[in-house]
């Protein structure tokens, strides 16, 4: 293939995907988007209209962004030091051709024209909603700057591009330079069995056998923290953990400082008086004081419960240990753990023989298939290795195939799936999955796209493509993965960000599916993760790895009893997160080159637990608000904002059926295939039939 980054086949070629190819296809895309955007730019003003000015932008840049998505993700989860550098060297070649659209003064002249013609005020529905935030983009990221300023806009978003993958890097490459292995079985006592075989595996894995093997990816480092009962381990995991992006040659402190200046100045060239100001702008919230002012509210309103959860803790603790005070950082997880099993006789990991991958998955893909009308089945896949050139297939598994030649995909783990209408059989997407930790591939869990549909002659659209990935505890010994109920809930998350995607029905790529504000993105997402937590979903569900059997109801009643334990302490955390991302873009003048650590442990006091001793800041290491030029950037707020939107939407489902399908398919007419199509106050407003209730989520977690 000689282009394969700029082939258009929605099946992706992965294995021709290589380094060598990446330079002079995206160089090639690059050549070919300026001369399109240059074509739409020169047309006579007297011949615009809106297919040669805003479809044609669309158009122009297509071939590259398609291109520069494959590179992204494979940056995610194939960053091999090779693919890596080549990655950094056209990094700032794409970042300065996105700044010049926006800033391109004949485009934007054109643009603008048009919009004052009879034939831009005549535009109704989805065309008139893409014309309109065709423009807001323009303006948004300078269109009317001029001179020095235009230039100096174009060398900070370069910087940021550059900058911001680098803090990542450096997570990733700390994340990946810490490991440990325990021989001494006593260091280990209290671990679940699956943490413990999975530790073990992984020693065997590395010439080790009879050892055990922990590395910081969360399914190694979240059980170590949460139930080994020795505190000279958990503390020694803790200290690596806390202090990713802070020692060389992986410190982010200088680096998140330039970012933040960046975005400030970026901010200030553009009009507005701090960053927040301008990454909230076309957001619901609207202002960083809008956001700002809803997280304090919030936090006033959980402030007692927060306290009341914390002193709990400490009794807790002290009346088994004799230990009074405040607990250390290494020991809240341990003893919150302990505290639940003992208060409510539920452990957590009681839950996960039930809870294998493939039932979560084959359950939820029934779920979320009747009560919005699709029907998703596997497809077998083939990897190619590198390094061999050997091919190798992996038959489908679930109960659902689809026919057809075999899908190639990045890695032997990963698996892809079709999802069709049920009452039509149209193939409305598809979608690959990539569940466990590796090396290359970096933390968390996310969904992206990789192909947006496209209208066709009869006015229908072509299928999406897209993607979900995660960090979850692995098999063992070729054994099924065996899921932590959080995990089951990350992927119910992450299938809700899918078929927001996969569902759209918008005509227009810009507007199509998760391409919406800010703040109202999380909102599908958090709202599927609700049915884990409903006695007759689970049941669709969560079923013993070996024989099938339910989760017993007693188990169930546990789980339902400690769903709202310390709620209090985990929003809180969120809304710490919150407020240091929104501290950091509203008053850098203030801030600037202060102590990180002051910050976090002394400033944002009321919002931490408080501890025997300081911990590192978080900032270096928050990859949400600084891995990304913007990406949560005085955004992180979202989540909240978003969750009380979703907690709202979700009291129709407890009214009208869990599994009501005229329930499930207003929720795709209205909200999931809408995209950016209507503002999302509108699209809240049809679902509902009314604003939001603000006190929906406090009510759900006990803390109204």
């Amino acid at each position: 293939m000689a282009h394969p980054f700029l082939d258009q086949d929605f099946l992706i070629s992965w294995s021709e995907l290589t380094p060598s190819h990446m330079e002079a296809d995206i160089s090639l895309a690059l050549d070919n988007a300026n001369q399109a955007v240059e074509a739409v730019a020169s047309t006579p003003h007297e011949n615009l209209s809106f297919a040669n000015t805003v479809l044609a932008l669309e158009e122009a840049t297509r071939e590259l962004n398609h291109a520069w998505g494959k590179v992204e993700h494979l940056n995610s989860v194939c960053n091999t030091p090779v693919f890596r550098e080549s990655y950094n060297r056209l990094l700032p070649r794409v970042s300065a051709f996105n700044t010049s659209v926006t800033l391109n003064p004949r485009l934007w002249a054109a643009l603008k024209t048009f919009a004052a013609m009879p034939s831009a005020s005549a535009l109704t529905g989805t065309a008139r909603r893409m014309l309109d935030e065709t423009l807001a983009d323009f303006a948004e990221n300078g269109a009317e700057l001029q001179g020095e300023a235009r230039t100096r806009l174009e060398h900070i978003n370069a910087a940021l591009a550059t900058l911001t993958q680098k803090y990542a890097e450096n997570v990733l490459d700390a994340t990946n330079a810490w490991e440990k292995t325990v021989t001494d079985p006593a260091l280990l006592k209290g671990l679940p069995e699956n943490a413990l075989a999975t530790a073990a595996a992984n020693a065997e894995d590395k010439g080790q056998k009879g050892a055990w093997h922990f590395t910081l990816h969360a399914p190694s480092i979240a059980p170590t923290l949460q139930y080994a009962e020795c505190e000279a381990f958990r503390r020694e995991c803790w200290e690596a953990l806390a202090h990713v992006g802070t020692d060389a040659p992986w410190d982010n402190t200088e680096i998140a400082w330039q970012i933040l200046g960046l975005r400030q100045e970026k901010a200030s060239l553009l009009g507005k008086t701090c960053f927040a100001d301008h990454a909230t702008a076309r957001r619901m919230v609207r202002t960083g004081a809008n956001a700002l002012r809803f997280v304090e509210d919030m936090h006033q309103r959980i402030t007692a419960h927060f306290a009341r959860e914390t002193t709990e803790l400490e009794t807790f603790r002290e009346a088994r240990t004799g230990c009074g005070g405040h607990l250390a950082p290494w020991e809240t997880a341990y003893w919150a753990e302990t505290q639940r099993r003992e208060k409510y006789d539920f452990d957590p990991e009681a839950l996960r023989p039930y809870l294998p991958i493939s039932s979560v998955i084959d359950g939820m893909f029934s779920l979320f298939g009747q009560l919005l009308g699709i029907r998703i089945s596997q497809r077998t896949t083939t990897h190619t290795d590198h390094a061999t050139r050997t091919t190798t297939k992996h038959p489908a598994t679930a109960a659902q195939c689809s026919s057809g030649e075999p899908v190639e995909v990045w890695h032997p783990d990963v698996k892809f799936y079709e999802v069709f209408d049920s009452t039509d059989a149209r193939h409305l997407g598809s979608f690959y999955t990539d569940w466990h930790p590796r090396a290359t591939k970096r933390g968390g869990a996310w969904m992206n796209f990789l192909h947006t549909g496209r209208l066709r002659s009869d006015g229908s659209l072509t299928p999406h493509l897209g993607l979900m990935c995660g960090n979850f505890t692995p098999g063992i010994a070729g054994a099924e993965p065996l899921l932590s109920h959080d995990e089951a809930l990350t992927i119910f998350h992450e299938f809700g960000h899918l078929l927001h995607h996969i569902l759209s029905e918008v005509p227009y790529e810009s507007l199509a599916g998760t391409r919406v504000a800010w703040d109202f993105v999380e909102l599908p997402s958090q709202l599927f993760e609700n049915w884990c937590w409903q006695r007759e979903s689970l049941a669709r569900f969560a079923r013993h790895y070996t024989t099938g059997e339910p989760v017993p109801g007693s188990l169930l009643e546990k789980l339902i009893r400690a769903a709202n334990y310390r709620t209090a302490t985990a929003t809180m955390r969120q809304l710490a997160l919150g407020k240091l991302d929104l501290e950091l873009h509203m008053h850098l003048g203030q801030l600037q080159g202060c102590n990180l650590d002051i910050l976090w442990n002394e400033t944002l006091a009321a919002y931490q637990p408080p501890l025997s001793s300081p911990v590192p800041s978080i900032a270096r290491r928050f990859t949400h608000i600084f891995g990304e030029p913007t990406g949560y950037a005085a955004g992180y707020y979202s989540y909240k904002w978003a969750e009380t939107l979703e907690a709202d939407v979700f009291t129709r489902f407890l009214k009208e059926g869990l599994f009501n399908e005229k329930t499930g398919r207003e929720l795709r007419e209205k909200i999931l295939s809408k995209g950016n199509a209507e503002a999302p106050e509108k699209l809240f407003r049809d679902f509902m039939g009314r604003d939001p209730d603000p006190e929906a989520l406090l009510r759900r977690e006990g803390l109204a």
